[in-house]
């Protein structure tokens, strides 16, 4: 059991360490990446939308579609595909990693927020 909890305590820290370094890269604070409501605001600037688009991510099922677009934007964002954007939903462990480490670029104007 304790090994189960290593691994998933391993995989969370990369995940946060991909969201910080994508969130750097976008010309916003690292450090939102790990500020509960925050990260999804800056998210949802990242997306280009406006900040109340948050308040859709406390809704049920509305969240559900919200999160799609938010993640496809972002994506686009970067110069990635839908498919990246829809990725960033389902395996979020593994594309926020790529998205933050890899090679990616900030496309549009950095953040200010």
């Amino acid at each position: 059991m304790a090994g189960v909890v290593i691994i998933y305590l391993a995989i969370l820290v990369v995940v946060i360490a991909g969201i910080w370094k994508a969130f750097e890269k976008a010309g916003a604070p690292g450090w939102a990446a790990i500020i509960p409501i925050y990260n999804y605001y800056v998210m949802v600037k990242m997306a280009g939308k406006e900040g109340w688009w948050v308040i859709l991510l406390f809704i049920p099922l509305v969240n559900l579609i919200v999160i799609f677009i938010v993640s496809i934007e972002i994506a686009r964002n970067f110069g990635k595909s839908t498919g990246f954007g829809v990725g960033m939903v389902f395996l979020s462990f593994v594309f926020w990693p790529i998205l933050g480490f890899g090679d990616a670029e900030w496309e549009v104007e950095p953040l200010n927020v």
